[in-house]
């Protein structure tokens, strides 16, 4: 059972996307509540400062792997590494992901509509194909996937959209598939953010004028907290005005 103080103690998560934006704060939050994080990003210097900011704040480190999420290789040795080493996996928060070019459908170059479906949807189909026999070693496993409300379709927004509706998709599916055992998958829409996707997609908008990817932290701790069963669509928005994530269930 967890604590209040560490309600992940002796978890073990693992994070894409933890350079930076939502994957970093969700990191060091999962870290602060007792999370060993594996952290995994293409950027070896932001997932140094993630580690000097969670070794700071918790006097341990994490474990760093670098790597680009279009190398399906990676993800399943990452996976191999994991069960040598710990045997299994109780989080998995799949943060990483790619905007893509903003522009019509027919404009769009192959080569670029195929890097978007890498990384936004081949990706996370490995990681469930890699990680799902780690995750279900777990007592309470807790697997996250972020969403948009973009993913209905939007002009301009094919690629991104078309990837993000598949991944909706794909998860469904897929908690459906889990329903038996302790596993558990959400889709988390956090809506408007000040990241750096969000600069690249209105870059007219003033950033102080959204919330801090800091602010998603504690929602990801009650999503991955086993004694908590999490729903299986949350909105950040919404979460923000409630109690907690039972009041959405």
């Amino acid at each position: 059972m967890s604590t209040d103080l560490s309600p992940l103690a002796g978890r073990l998560a693992l994070v894409t996307g933890a350079s930076r934006g939502i994957g970093y704060a969700s990191a060091l939050a999962l870290a602060k509540a007792g999370a060993h994080v594996i952290a995994t990003a293409r950027t070896q210097g932001g997932l140094e400062e993630l580690d000097d900011e969670i070794f700071q704040a918790t006097g341990e480190h994490a474990t760093l792997a670098p790597f680009d999420l279009v190398d399906g290789g990676a993800i399943d040795r990452l996976g191999g590494a994991i069960f040598e080493r710990w045997g299994k996996l109780d989080i998995l928060l799949h943060a990483g992901g790619m905007l893509g070019p903003l522009t019509p459908m027919s404009h769009l170059e192959p080569r670029e509509f195929d890097k978007v479906l890498a990384v936004n949807l081949k990706a996370p189909y490995r990681m469930i194909r890699s990680y799902e026999p780690l995750l279900l070693k777990s007592d309470a496993a807790r697997a996250i996937f972020f969403t948009t409300s973009v993913a209905a379709g939007r002009a301009f927004w094919g690629p991104y959209a078309t990837t993000k509706n598949g991944l909706e998709a794909m998860v469904r599916s897929w908690a459906d598939e889990m329903e038996s055992n302790a596993l558990r998958a959400t889709l988390v829409n956090p809506g408007k953010m000040r990241t750096r996707m969000r600069q690249q997609a209105y870059p007219g908008e003033d950033p102080e004028t959204l919330p801090e990817p800091a602010e998603i932290g504690p929602l990801m701790v009650e999503l991955a907290n086993p004694d908590l069963s999490p729903p299986l669509e949350v909105d950040f928005q919404e979460w923000r005005q409630g109690p907690s994530v039972a009041a959405l269930i």
